[in-house]
């Protein structure tokens, strides 16, 4: 029997024919793809709890218009079902924007271990971007994950300078070559009011360049992937084969 695989996505741009291809190059899985918000939050609910596996490549919770943002914290029912699901060993794959979603459920991003702000706050500054960013993803963990990749392998996406809990989780890959500081990136608060690629009255504490990990804090397996920003990504074989690893052990597949 085939496994079930969940994905989530929606709330960000996104190239649909290219990651529907890295999608199918994953493996044998029958993939059911919801999008918020017409069916990611009310029809997921119980396919959440069913599917073997589940990928968020979503960023929920938001409303963009007219240089301001707004959010809102998923359907008690939607948090339910993602606890109960967690509550069981289930486990889950989170990839690049994911990040960022749903930013008024506190919960979801301690299980993650950070969270990209779209705005400052109590937790301080907004968040920085930065796009094509050319660097080398080094493993610094043997993991399910990461077995059979080699020690580096050369990445071209978009980083992210933003609050991570390193005590939270356990690292699997660091990107190096790129300084994690304020002067190379830009501000997401800027960029809301209509200032793309601004870091102009902008300031950021130097951040970490962890860019996957296993949460320690969830009940289940959870992967934190920050790959996956566009096509050059999507077909990076290594990237493609740590997506499909994660699934794997994320599902129970992997020991």
């Amino acid at each position: 029997m085939r496994r079930s695989l969940l994905v989530l996505s929606g709330g960000h741009p996104y190239e649909e024919a290219p990651f529907a291809e890295l999608i199918g190059s994953l493996g044998d899985w029958e993939v059911t793809h919801l999008v918020h918000p017409e069916g990611g939050e009310a029809d997921a609910v119980e396919a959440i709890g069913a599917a073997n596996a589940l990928l968020f490549y979503d960023m929920a919770g938001y409303s963009f218009g007219e240089g301001k943002v707004t959010m809102r914290p998923p359907s008690p029912a939607f948090r339910a079902a993602l606890a109960a699901r967690f509550a069981a060993g289930k486990g889950a794959v989170a990839m690049h924007h994911a990040l960022a979603g749903w930013a008024l459920w506190p919960e979801w991003h301690d299980w993650l271990g950070g969270q990209f702000h779209y705005q400052p706050g109590s937790h301080g500054p907004d968040s920085g971007y930065r796009h094509d960013v050319a660097y080398e993803a080094r493993i610094i963990a043997d993991h399910p994950v990461t077995r059979g990749l080699p020690a580096s392998f050369p990445v071209t996406d978009e980083l992210y300078l933003c609050p991570i809990d390193e005590s939270a989780f356990m690292p699997l890959v660091r990107a190096e070559g790129f300084a994690f500081t304020r002067d190379n990136f830009y501000s997401a608060a800027n960029a809301v009011a209509g200032a793309m690629f601004s870091r102009e009255g902008w300031e950021h504490p130097q951040g970490s360049n962890c860019i996957a990990w296993e949460s320690r804090t969830c009940p289940a397996p959870l992967i934190y992937l920050q790959f996956g920003d566009g096509p050059a990504t999507y077909t990076n074989r290594h990237v493609r084969q740590m997506l499909a690893q994660a699934l794997d052990y994320t599902s129970g597949g992997t020991a």
